[in-house]
């Protein structure tokens, strides 16, 4: 019964992906976008969590916190893009 549930909620996630990756292309705005992208990393770390669970193993754990670490990584400079304009900004020695 519990691998029922997680089959389950990894379909659900699936879904989510899937929704979200509409919202990506016919979002109306770019923070929309962003937030979306933000979605699908946050429901892939998920996904793999319950993957990991299923498989009974520890292997996917390295997985999870390298692309939690990532999607962190690119929701700050799509924020910063959307906010600003650009990514990294140079000084100047003037």
């Amino acid at each position: 019964m519990v691998e029922k549930i997680l089959l389950t909620a990894l379909a659900l996630f699936a879904i989510s992906i899937v929704i979200a990756l509409v919202r990506i292309i016919i979002g109306p705005s770019m923070p929309d976008r962003a937030v979306a992208l933000d979605m699908i990393g946050v429901n892939l770390i998920s996904m793999i969590a319950v993957i990991s669970i299923v498989l009974k193993t520890k292997a996917f754990l390295e997985a999870i916190l390298i692309l939690g670490i990532l999607a962190f990584i690119s929701t700050i400079a799509i924020s910063k893009y959307v906010e600003r304009g650009i990514i990294v900004e140079l000084k100047s020695d003037d």
